[in-house]
């Protein structure tokens, strides 16, 4: 399933309860947030989240009053559970001259970390990283 997951971004106040609506919203479409990502800064809150279903998520987000700023395909990679599995990754990509600016665990099971990583260029990652 975490290959199927998409991001979605988000501008909100950086405020108590912006958090809430959001996750309210998506609960309330029955959206399940597979992984987020969130930070605060000059009083707004940019948050990424995967989920599976985009429009509905989208749908459910717009109709709470928060806009979605961006949607983009991820790039999934399965990773050993050692250390120095993210810099080999990592590497491959720079190599290829492939910004990363996003990095998600999205599962794990059996010695196995499953990240979606965002980057620059999706197709050109996908294949950097087979």
């Amino acid at each position: 399933m975490a290959g199927h997951l998409k991001e979605l971004r988000v501008t909100m106040e950086d405020r108590p309860g912006s958090l809430a609506k959001l996750a309210e919203a998506l609960g309330k479409a029955g959206v399940n947030i597979e992984a987020i990502s969130a930070a605060t800064s000059g009083g707004s809150g940019d948050i990424r989240i995967l989920v599976a279903d985009t429009a509905a998520a989208r749908k459910a987000l717009e109709g709470a009053g928060v806009k979605v700023t961006g949607e983009r395909e991820m790039t999934f990679v399965d990773l050993e559970d050692r250390p120095g599995s993210l810099a080999s990754t990592a590497r491959k990509l720079a190599d290829q001259n492939i910004n990363i600016d996003a990095v998600y665990v999205v599962g794990g099971a059996g010695g196995k970390k499953q990240l979606a990583i965002g980057t620059t260029d999706t197709a050109k990652a996908r294949g950097a990283v087979r």
